[in-house]
């Protein structure tokens, strides 16, 4: 077949198809050449990191329909790259064998999803069962079998029986028992009935 045997109209057909064709091998080569980083930049840099400011978020950990704990906070942030909740305004509920046996609340606090850990900061406010009140700048919670650990201006007190201040305070897993830590100051009042 040669060129300058064909009709002018199969050769403006040869001349239209070829000049396609050329356009779309340009296009696919430069989208390529645009594109060919693309998705490893996406998986090595934080294109993908999610953040999302929340109103009224609840955390809870629950095993085999046993509730171990419960926080609210009124407003929070969840970062994904990291994996934690920063909340606001934070109340919650520490459960044992299903009933309550602490209660909170706190201006601050994160939960780091990878660690498990709830970590409550800023005006920490704490009722154990027994009646027994708590003040602390920071608690750390790790998990149901381990101890929650409270520090920085402990103040410790049951009605007005007992008052005591401390730097630390580590509350036993099952929260019947407690250990003062640091510079301790304990007053008991005897009940007079």
């Amino acid at each position: 077949m040669n060129f300058k045997n064909l009709s002018k109209k199969k050769r403006l057909y040869f001349i239209i198809f070829c000049s396609l064709a050329m356009i779309l091998v340009w296009a696919f080569v430069t989208a390529k050449v645009i594109t060919h980083d693309f998705n490893r930049k996406m998986i090595e840099g934080k294109q993908d990191e999610q953040q999302a400011v929340i109103e009224g978020v609840i955390l809870t950990e629950t095993k085999n329909d046993k509730k171990y704990w419960e926080i609210y906070g009124e407003t929070g942030q969840w970062d994904s790259s990291n994996g934690i909740a920063q909340l606001n305004k934070v109340f919650g509920n520490f459960y044992n064998d299903n009933e309550v046996s602490m209660s909170l609340k706190s201006s601050k606090g994160t939960y780091d999803s990878k660690t498990r850990i709830i970590t409550l900061y800023e005006h920490t406010f704490i009722v154990l069962k027994d009646g027994i009140t708590l003040n602390a700048d920071k608690l750390v919670y790790e998990n149901s079998s381990k101890p929650i650990v409270a520090e920085g201006h402990v103040k410790i007190q049951k009605g007005k029986e007992f008052l005591s201040t401390a730097d630390k305070i580590i509350i036993s897993p099952s929260y019947d028992n407690f250990k003062i830590i640091g510079n301790t100051v304990s007053k008991v009042y005897e009940d007079k009935k």
